[in-house]
C-alpha cells in the first residue's frame, strides 16, 4: 500500500538529539515539514555515508522550515554511542530516533521482518503531517540529500501553489507547469 498521502502514523520514541535523550511523537513533528530517514543500523557501512550527507544539508533544511528525523531499529543509547565514537556521525545535528521495537519502522512499511532492519525509506510529510514523497531502496543502495532538498522545495512549491505542478528535475526558480486542456499533447 502506497504511504503518498496517508498521515504518518503514531508514535512515541525516545531520540538522541543534541547530547540528549529526549522523547518524540508523532503530534511533536505537526507544524513544520519532517523528513524520516530510515536505515538499517548503526556501526554500518553505508549508513554513516548517507546521514553524513544528510548532515550537509540540515541547516539549509532548517532553513526551509524542514526538521530531519534519523530512525533506525536500534535504541538511542546506540544511537549515542555512535555519535560520540563515529567521525561522519558527530557531525549529525538532527534527531536519531531509536526504535527498538520496530513500531514505527513498521508503521512506515520499511520493516525487514526476517533481519529486524528498516529499508532505507525517506519519507517527507508535510505540516500537517501528510507524506507527500515516499522514496524505498535496498540495503546497498545509499541515498541522495541534495536531491532529497530539491523534492522538498517542489514539495513545497506546489503546496503553496495550488493548481501548479514541478515537472521531472525540476529546481527551484525553473518554470512550473499548470495541467489543462490546453497542455495535452502539448508537452
Amino acid at each position: 500500500m502506497s504511504m503518498i498521502n496517508r498521515e504518518i502514523p503514531e508514535f512515541t520514541a525516545e531520540a538522541f538529539h543534541n547530547g540528549e535523550f529526549k522523547t518524540i511523537t508523532n503530534e511533536d513533528v505537526k507544524g513544520k515539514w519532517s523528513i524520516f530517514l530510515f536505515y538499517p543500523a548503526d556501526f554500518t557501512f553505508v549508513c554513516p555515508t548517507e546521514l553524513e550527507d544528510m548532515a550537509h544539508y540540515y541547516e539549509e533544511l532548517q532553513g526551509l522550515g524542514v526538521e530531519v528525523y534519523a530512525v533506525s531499529t536500534d535504541t538511542h543509547f546506540v544511537h549515542k554511542a555512535w555519535h560520540d565514537s563515529s567521525p561522519a556521525i558527530s557531525k549529525i545535528n538532527y534527531p536519531m530516533i531509536g526504535d527498538p521495537t520496530g513500531a514505527i519502522t513498521r508503521g512506515f512499511n520499511v520493516m525487514i521482518e526476517e533481519e529486524a532492519l528498516a529499508l532505507r525509506g525517506t519519507f517527507l510529510a508535510n505540516p500537517d503531517g501528510v507524506i507527500k514523497v515516499a522514496e524505498i531502496h535496498d540495503l546497498g543502495i545509499g541515498r541522495s540529500a541534495k536531491d532529497m532538498v530539491r523534492k522538498v522545495k517542489a514539495a513545497q512549491y506546489v503546496h503553496n501553489h495550488d493548481g501548479e505542478v514541478c515537472p521531472a528535475a525540476w529546481e527551484q526558480g525553473e518554470e512550473t507547469l499548470t495541467p489543462s486542456l490546453d497542455l495535452v499533447g502539448k508537452i
